[in-house]
């Protein structure tokens, strides 16, 4: 876990001051190393996550991606500091905008991505978590959108995939009240998918099992579950019937079709 993605060509001179990349097979880990902000994000934090996520879709022995937090804290939100003085629209929208962009990079790439949620991932943080495809809460993780408790509301796409994970109803109740909800909360609200005493440790296994399957099918799939979501029933089935047909094409359906018959494990290469 400790070997760094380091013999890539994109990564040549790329030094992080406030994240790490390590690699575990076929799983790229992402830790947010700001433990004295708690990990919260600032301009600079943010580039350096557009450059890790760029990075990774580079590199395609990575097929899949955990993010987590170093110290107690996930990301505990947006460096408030950051808008203690901004009095501008223009500004402030350019901001939420910049900090979308990182979040819509981060889920529009075509591997899983888990969140490890070690601790407090609350506002923006919060964000980073909603943009991954899966969740893994630790026991004692707070999770929430506080903003409205700072006279702010999330910005960084909280409002939009919140309701889309949870409901509108239930998104409604976190982004009004701002209130943090513990791990076994956010598991009844569906706002996580598991929760784990070690949730780096439990994160990490559900890549690892997401890796083991076929590198352009995960693509393929995730494609599918992320367009069909704000169409109708009847376009959705086109849309994963098109992909279907895009499938079985492939030199990894070959492959996994020859190994059910044959006994076998198969040998999946991304093609």
């Amino acid at each position: 876990m400790s070997e760094h993605i380091d013999d890539a060509d994109q990564a040549e001179g790329i030094e992080f001051e406030h994240l790490s990349i390590a690699v575990d097979g076929h799983v790229a880990i992402v830790t947010i190393e700001r433990e004295d902000a708690l990990n919260a994000l600032n301009a600079e934090l943010l580039l350096e996550l557009a450059t890790a996520f760029d990075l990774i879709e580079g590199d395609a022995d990575v097929r899949a991606l955990v993010i987590t937090g170093a110290g107690r804290a996930f990301v505990a939100g947006a460096d408030l500091q950051a808008f203690a003085d901004v009095r501008d629209g223009f500004a402030g929208r350019e901001a939420a905008l910049t900090g979308q962009d990182v979040m819509n990079t981060l889920a529009a790439l075509p591997i899983p991505t888990v969140a490890a949620i070690n601790g407090f991932a609350l506002g923006g943080g919060l964000e980073v978590a909603l943009a991954c495809d899966l969740r893994v809460a630790a026991a004692g993780a707070k999770l929430g959108l506080p903003e409205v408790t700072r006279g702010l509301i999330p910005g960084y796409g909280g409002t939009q995939r919140l309701q889309r994970l949870i409901g509108l109803a239930r998104a409604t109740d976190l982004v009004l009240t701002g209130r943090m909800v513990a791990a076994d909360e956010a598991l009844t609200l569906g706002l996580v998918s598991r929760v784990a005493d070690d949730a780096a440790e439990a994160a990490l296994a559900l890549a690892q099992q997401c890796a083991r399957n076929a590198p352009v099918a995960l693509g393929l799939a995730k494609e599918a579950l992320m367009r069909g979501v704000d169409v109708t029933l009847p376009q959705g089935l086109e849309i994963e019937a098109d992909l279907f047909g895009l499938a079985v094409t492939t030199d990894d359906a070959k492959e996994g079709i020859a190994s059910f018959f044959e006994k076998r494990d198969p040998d999946y290469r991304g093609s």
